[in-house]
């Protein structure tokens, strides 16, 4: 269930049909979820897999303008060197826990090489981009039950529907706040006088971050929910940022820098071990592979614009209540040594 529909309402602006990352045309997400004893004694498989697609086409030959902002750089990404570098995507973005990120990496690496051949032999390499938190409270993570067809699957099953919410896919063994966290989504429409055109911008996290007594429970007009104390690390979260606006790269990061203010209003303040990561990307404009042009030409936003401040504010409202539905949708999780988190709402 999405925080809205328990009567909360988060900012001013609206949100889009699916109230989704999909809700920007052409993004796909895909999932897989591991949940399963192992035969060790108390131990748990409770991870998963999020693929994030930015259009259903070849990625590597069709990139698309993207950033990266390291809100606090306590995490182990791949990937984000060169798209800081050379402001692109190239690759579907990946999700996983901490351990799984070279399992992913791998399956993905197979994907990409199977469905577009000339990669590392007519053409260069490829460069795949995987974020990660850390979800060994829950997950045996030492196990390393994430391996290479679990990312290829997540990639295949990508849909440009609703994302599923909650103990799913990457977040299926994540905690937030002391409350099962996870996968939340949430998106906003952007209009404005001047422009003659909406745009949409959506927000997909991965939520792993925050003790109880950060949540403003009173904030949102929330009771507090009964819970036993977690001795969970910092934790983490990953944000992924989406917009059909025709924005640059330089844009892009200027975009995901306003989702910390979201991260904030949740109760949130960097802590020194967690890794807060913003990956964000265009749709409006991709760029050939092939091209042989030696100029490149491109409609943008003018950052003076009104249209800035609106996105601006949606980056913002997006995360914010995209944490919130991550919240909302995880349900009571089990995992390794007899371990159970509830859910902030399942009371």
């Amino acid at each position: 269930m999405k925080i809205r529909e328990r009567g909360v309402t988060i900012g001013k602006l609206q949100p889009g049909k699916r109230n989704c990352i999909t809700d920007v045309e052409g993004v796909r997400v895909g999932q897989i979820t591991l949940d399963y004893p192992l035969n060790d004694n108390d131990q748990y498989v409770c991870t998963g897999v999020t693929a994030v697609l930015p259009h259903g086409g070849n990625l590597f030959r069709e990139k698309v303008p993207a950033a990266s902002y390291v809100i606090n750089g306590f995490g182990k990404t791949t990937g984000l060197v060169q798209v800081e570098e050379l402001g692109l995507i190239e690759s579907p973005i990946m999700l996983t826990n901490t351990f799984g990120v070279p399992a992913v990496t791998h399956g993905t690496l197979e994907y990409l090489l199977r469905t577009t051949p000339e990669i590392g032999d007519t053409t260069g390499t490829v460069n795949i981009v995987v974020g990660e938190c850390n979800d060994g409270y829950l997950n045996s993570i030492r196990a390393l039950p994430v391996k290479p067809e679990h990312a290829i699957a997540a990639i295949e099953n990508a849909n440009p529907e609703r994302a599923e919410e909650g103990a799913v896919g990457a977040g299926k063994g994540m905690v937030c706040f002391g409350y099962k966290g996870g996968v939340g989504a949430s998106s906003r429409v952007i209009s404005e006088e001047q422009s003659s055109k909406d745009y949409i911008i959506g927000c997909l996290v991965v939520t792993n971050f925050g003790n109880k007594d950060e949540f403003p429970f009173s904030k949102y007009g929330l009771s507090e929910i009964p819970q036993e104390t977690k001795e969970t690390p910092d934790g983490s979260i990953m944000i992924i940022l989406a917009t059909d606006a025709p924005v640059s790269d330089r844009q892009l990061k200027r975009l995901a820098k306003r989702c910390g203010i979201g991260l904030g209003r949740t109760g949130s303040h960097y802590s020194n071990g967690s890794g807060d990561i913003v990956i964000a990307f265009s749709t409006a404009r991709t760029i050939s592979h092939q091209s042989t042009e030696h100029v490149e030409f491109a409609h943008l936003i003018r950052d003076d614009h009104p249209l800035m401040n609106k996105l601006f504010q949606g980056a913002a409202e997006a995360a914010e209540e995209a944490i919130l539905n991550s919240l909302s949708h995880a349900e009571k999780t089990k995992g390794r040594e007899g371990r159970v988190v509830e859910g902030m709402f399942s009371h």
